[in-house]
């Protein structure tokens, strides 16, 4: 114990000593500063007010102080590493090498008070604090100098805040202000609201986007004038809206779609102008110009949503060029809209869009490892169609083939290989016996897939694979994502299973569900929802459910039962039934502009009845691993509290750990260290179950006790962001063991990073590509 102490002990001096170092350096970057110059360390506001509440005025001080110009060396722990780091680089002599990189990626040059106007910075926020309403503001601007750093004080004394007393549209004959008047309850200028000139400027927009869908295409928000009264009433204003007497004519009449002309094979480089007669096909109310013939003219109907005749509408104009982008064909999608030449308040409207390539091929190599200590490669090539069969279509045909090899651990020996090939096309439109027409700017698909694929591991058994599936793809917004296969269909059968592997069965029956055949075949449907594309929100979130019922409709017409010995074959194979829900909710929580605190919570459950009474092993849930709880390895973990027995101690690997219920939390603190480099501390906690008693796993059935059960890991990380994708690096520990008798399972205090033997049985270290969630 003493000498477990002594070197806890040295290990704190050595860090002790690091960290002293690090504030003596950090300390001296004013030596660096120019001649007679200072460092600025920032500025800070007060907001002198006796009337305004504490909340508001701090709430409004915060704002100001963000408006400041410029933003000081950035800071950690009070120091600043990045300024310190750009110092010692010194001026490199050539823009290249270390010093370069150390000084322009890691460093940050510094902030001098020569580059601070403070009369800028007082009119900025004198203009601000007047634009919500506080009139006739007075701001002052002082310096404080210390050890050759400087900081800027505002004093900000704002005058009463002015209130909306009534708020009045345009009142004319014009029809334009009759819809004005009819949306006004939509209005964002509230009587009893403060003043605000960004409130006045949205409720412009708003107007502006009213009768952007009753057809006034040349309108614009510059065409509305806000008259404000503040002469009488005691703080109060009147604000008018007002239709500008120099608006032009054409923005006060609204416009129906005269002809409708498409561009298919519109060139940037070309003049894709020039066409002969026969290179026009008319179809229902489109005008199409295609010297190729490059898409079926339906391509365009379901992707058009103006008609001619239509009153134009910016719904339909934004929905017509989303939905061109998201088939997938097209590089670059231009639309323009001019007067028509036959017909009065009418407009022509064009559609120039340039193909990207029809055909490609990509090629993937990916290099991995995981906690299981197995380390391979991977190699997928693909080729593409975007245009299979005339009507968009994406055809793709791929193979692919990969290895792992596990060069140390219990499965020394025992590579994994993996060979396959799939094809699938994806049609740009719902393929149904009934016609459905979507209104989504996303473009719903049908997908069809056939996929093969061999999975050989050495010395012990080979699987070979089969799936097919045909289903629905859509969006209805850009948060919500569903994804229905009514037909899903997969058949396993094992082949060259060898002795050894047969031996160890008959230690371990467990073993023999891996090599059974199985055939799935049901529906499934997965369900996503997500805001976390709205970056300035604080808190976001992603959902995902999936349901998955197999043989369910077959057993149910059969009267399949197992427990009857009523178990109905297809081919010579039972096929499985059961039914299977996930959900994955996971929540981001913006603290800071580079840091969040993200967290995940899956609970699953697997039911199989009928012609089965255990779920199939590919289908069952498993944890552990680079993605889950980190701190054990892959697949290894429980079910409950299950330990393998001593008695299969003739088998030299550890055999894949899958049960029926699974339940899993993970949290993780994220935060950008420097440049490209980004750190991580988490937790992670769970474990799986199985439904029923296995006499042959003891302790793996779910209790009312199975929080006992839970499993607990924690560590840290590093990410690189490299743009193009991110390099995750995860060390963890394990600090609680289900596997162990109940008292002993938190093993906390057994923490020795000075044992060797403790590292290596411990220290889990994950390597992969992306976030974990």
């Amino acid at each position: 114990m003493n000498k477990k102490h002594n070197h806890i002990k040295n290990q704190l001096v050595k860090y002790f000593v690091l960290l002293s170092l690090f504030f003596v350096f950090g300390c001296s970057n004013t030596k660096y500063l120019p001649e007679g110059d200072l460092l600025y360390t920032g500025g800070s506001v007060q907001v002198k007010d006796s009337i305004m509440k504490k909340k508001d005025r701090k709430a409004l001080e915060t704002e100001l102080e963000a408006l400041l110009r410029p933003k000081p060396n950035k800071t950690f722990l009070g120091l600043r590493p990045k300024l310190w780091f750009y110092n010692i680089a010194g001026e490199p002599k050539k823009q290249k090498g270390f010093r370069y990189w150390l000084r322009t990626k890691v460093g940050e040059e510094p902030v001098l008070f020569s580059k601070v106007d403070l009369d800028y910075n007082s009119s900025v926020l004198r203009n601000f604090t007047e634009n919500r309403g506080y009139f006739k503001t007075r701001v002052s601007a002082d310096s404080t100098v210390r050890n050759k750093r400087v900081t800027a004080e505002y004093t900000v004394v704002p005058k009463k805040q002015y209130i909306i007393k009534s708020v009045t549209f345009p009142d004319d004959s014009l029809k334009m202000s009759k819809i004005i008047a009819r949306s006004s309850r939509r209005s964002l200028l509230k009587v009893g609201n403060p003043y605000d000139l960004d409130v006045i400027k949205a409720e412009r927009e708003r107007i502006d986007a009213r009768l952007k869908e009753k057809g006034y295409y040349y309108f614009n928000p510059d065409y509305l004038l806000a008259k404000v009264d503040s002469s009488k009433g005691d703080h109060e204003v009147k604000i008018r809206l007002v239709i500008k007497d120099e608006t032009p004519a054409k923005a006060l009449r609204a416009y129906t779609i005269n002809n409708i002309f498409v561009y298919p094979n519109y060139s940037l480089a070309n003049d894709s102008m020039v066409y002969r007669k026969k290179n026009i096909t008319k179809y229902k109310d489109f005008t199409i110009i295609d010297t190729a013939e490059t898409f079926k003219p339906r391509v365009y109907d379901r992707t058009i949503y103006f008609k001619k005749g239509d009153l134009y509408n910016r719904t339909d104009h934004n929905l017509t060029l989303n939905r061109f982008v998201n088939l997938g064909t097209f590089s670059f999608v231009k639309n323009e809209f001019k007067p028509s030449d036959s017909i009065d308040n009418a407009l022509d409207s064009y559609y120039y869009l340039t193909l990207l390539p029809k055909k490609f091929i990509r090629v993937e190599v990916l290099g991995k490892t995981n906690s299981a200590s197995y380390t391979g490669t991977e190699v997928n090539l693909n080729w593409n169609n975007r245009n299979f069969l005339g009507g968009a279509e994406l055809f793709t045909a791929s193979i692919f083939g990969g290895a792992d090899f596990q060069l140390g651990g219990a499965n020394k020996g025992k590579n994994i290989y993996r060979l396959g090939g799939e094809v699938s096309l994806t049609w740009p439109r719902f393929i149904t016996p009934f016609n459905i027409e979507g209104n989504s700017e996303y473009v719903p698909r049908t997908k069809a897939t056939i996929r093969y694929e061999y999975q050989k591991r050495t010395q012990l058994y080979a699987l070979n694979s089969f799936n097919t599936s045909f289903g629905y793809l859509w969006k209805e917004n850009i948060r919500k994502e569903h994804q229905l296969n009514v037909i899903d269909v997969t058949y396993v059968s094992p082949n060259h299973v060898t002795p050894e592997y047969l031996a160890d069965i008959e230690e371990d029956e467990a073993l023999r569900r891996v090599i059974e055949k199985q055939l799935i075949f049901g529906p499934t449907y997965n369900y996503t929802y997500t805001n976390t594309m709205q970056k300035r929100r604080k808190n976001t979130i992603y959902f995902n459910g999936e349901l998955d019922l197999a043989g369910n409709l077959t057993g149910l017409v059969t009267g399949a039962n197992i427990k009857k010995n009523d178990t109905i074959k297809i081919f010579d194979v039972p096929f499985s039934q059961y039914v299977k829900i996930k959900t994955d909710f996971r929540h981001y929580l913006k603290l800071g502009k580079e840091s969040e605190l993200a967290s995940r919570l899956i609970v699953g459950a697997g039911f199989a009845y009928g012609n089965s009474n255990t779920m199939p092993a590919s289908k069952q849930f498993v944890v552990g691993g680079t993605n889950s709880i980190r701190a054990f390895r892959a697949r290894t973990l429980g079910p409950g509290s299950y330990v393998i027995p001593e008695t299969t101690t003739n088998i030299n690997y550890t055999p894949d750990q899958s049960a029926d219920l699974k339940l899993e939390f993970n949290t993780e603190y994220r935060a950008k260290l420097f440049s490209i480099v980004r750190g991580a501390v988490f937790l992670d906690a769970g474990n799986i179950w199985l439904l029923h008693a296995d006499p042959n796993k003891p302790g793996a059935e779910i209790s009312k006790d199975f929080m006992k059960e839970i499993a607990v890991g924690a560590g840290v990380g590093l990410r690189f962001d490299l743009s193009f994708l991110i390099l995750r690096t995860d060390l963890a520990i394990p600090l609680r063991n289900p596997a162990l008798p109940d008292g002993q399972r938190w093993i906390i205090d057994d923490i020795n990073f000075g044992n060797s033997s403790w590292r290596k049985d411990n220290l889990i270290l994950n390597i992969a590509i992306g976030y974990p969630f």
